[in-house]
């Protein structure tokens, strides 16, 4: 039975591997210093970064990272999916829709408002489960490094 539950200082071996193989998937090399600082922010009671792990007999296989911010649209909360991952061999069963409705409850349950995210345009696996939970926008996403 899989439960969700907020990331814990037991779970650092398991996230670093796991968010390690999120960023293969997205053709990105973490370094340390970005796997320890994303670390940091997650055990950091006062980091606007939050995380929820997907467990099964006590050993996670999936992850969401999420954080609050405000939304100018409406002078509430908003929230934003950071990163959803969820390893292959437990795909297909409802651990990312698990993940979402989690953080969709946290944030409810924090002030509401809306919980959005992205993901790459041909990433249809993902798409068919976020068809399910979301309406699709039409918002197009640039980048600019700075």
């Amino acid at each position: 039975m899989t439960e969700i539950r907020d990331i814990g200082e037991g779970d650092r071996d398991t996230w670093r591997r796991l968010f390690t193989e999120y960023g293969v998937f997205y053709k990105t090399d973490f370094s340390d210093t970005v796997l320890d600082g994303v670390w940091a922010w997650l055990m950091d009671a006062e980091s606007e970064v939050c995380a929820v792990v997907a467990v099964d007999d006590g050993r996670a296989f999936g992850f969401a990272h999420y954080r609050q911010l405000p939304d100018t649209f409406t002078a509430g909360p908003a929230w934003y999916l950071d990163d959803l991952y969820v390893e292959p061999g437990h795909r297909g069963a409802g651990a990312g829709a698990a993940l979402i409705d989690a953080v969709a409850e946290r944030a409810a349950s924090d002030g509401g408002g809306t919980l959005s995210w992205v993901t790459s345009a041909d990433n249809f696996t993902a798409q068919s489960v976020y068809n399910k939970l979301a309406k699709k926008t039409t918002v197009i996403t640039y980048e600019r490094a700075t």
